[in-house]
């Protein structure tokens, strides 16, 4: 018999993709989420759903209360990083407090695993790269900050209590379901290949690139985009893996591919020009950003099936053109 899985924030990007890789693999998935973020019509019908708040302890005794699970996959968090500079608290009492408050039901429950999503945003500015496992952990803003404090909080729980548990450090997400049906939909969106594809549609009057004077062959940034449905199966594999192993890992390709080469694969992708506006640098952005993902191999026994950034694009190119939410 599988797992049953609790899902929390299964309702958003990343997390519906993860609902859905479950559940096609068999195991039973309960999903919690506040849906302040999250989409309901992104939630897999096969699925239970629960409106849950992690903020509210009464509403996480009740989920754990009436539908028992044996491991949990945590993605429920605010994740815009210029709002977590200017609204700090908001970040740490929703990502930090909300998670605290989400290990003291699994506590009161007796349940001891959970999988959760972090980020390379705990490692601050690449001292080398790829960045791998070993990397100082040194976050340049309070979103970065607010993960790297649960995975610590992690490792103390494991020492006192024995949770079992497996941080997952993404690069850039990117793409959609295979089918088109679910995708990335945020409000505002702020991730380059989305922003890309809508000003190509006309939806947005351009896109701003950020400095063209960056130390990489065509002088923009550089990110490793790795495809939720590459992630989703991370997790699965992580949550098989918990028990024999504790700790982080990364999740990237390993490939990095600059803004420029983004555009030119979007424009590839649809047959359409992409209106570009190229501006100043912004404060903090890297040259390059991009994983060591040799771990993830090892450890996980994952292997990326999207390495290709136009196959990633044509994904997210087929959502666009057939949004549902």
């Amino acid at each position: 018999m599988k797992q049953r899985v609790l899902v929390v924030g299964g309702a958003g990007y990343i997390g519906s993709h993860t609902v859905r890789h479950f559940l096609d693999n068999g195991y039973p998935v309960v999903v919690a989420d506040n849906l302040i973020y999250g989409h309901r019509e992104a939630v897999d019908s096969r699925a239970t759903f629960v409106h849950a708040d992690l903020l509210d302890p009464d509403s996480l005794d009740l989920l754990f209360k009436n539908h028992p699970v044996d491991a949990v996959v945590h993605f429920a968090a605010f994740a815009y990083v210029g709002e977590s500079v200017t609204e700090p608290e908001k970040y740490y009492y929703n990502n930090v407090m909300g998670t605290v408050n989400l290990l003291r039901a699994m506590r009161a429950h007796r349940v001891k695993k959970i999988v959760f999503s972090s980020t390379c945003a705990t490692y601050g500015e690449p001292l080398y790269t790829p960045i791998d496992e070993k990397h100082s952990q040194n976050p340049i803003n309070p979103y970065g900050r607010t993960k790297l404090m649960i995975e610590q909080i992690f490792a103390d729980y494991e020492r006192a209590y024995g949770l079992e548990h497996i941080s997952l450090r993404y690069f850039n997400a990117a793409g959609a379901s295979a089918d088109g049906t679910i995708g990335e939909s945020h409000s505002p969106e702020t991730h380059l290949i989305p922003l890309v594809l809508q000003a190509i549609k006309g939806e947005r009057k351009d896109i701003k690139v950020f400095g063209t004077d960056y130390d990489t062959p065509d002088g923009t940034c550089i990110r490793d985009y790795i495809h939720v449905e590459d992630l989703a199966l991370a997790h699965r594999l992580a949550v098989e893996k918990l028990g024999t192993y504790n700790g982080c890992i990364n999740l990237g390709t390993g490939i990095g591919t600059s803004v420029k080469e983004i555009i030119t694969a979007a424009e590839e992708v649809s047959g359409k020009k992409c209106p570009t506006q190229y501006v100043e640098r912004r404060a903090g952005d890297p040259a390059r950003l991009f994983a060591n993902n040799t771990k993830a191999k090892e450890v996980l026994g994952w292997q990326p099936k999207y390495t290709r950034i136009k196959d990633i694009i044509q994904t997210a190119w087929n959502w666009e053109l057939n949004r549902k939410y």
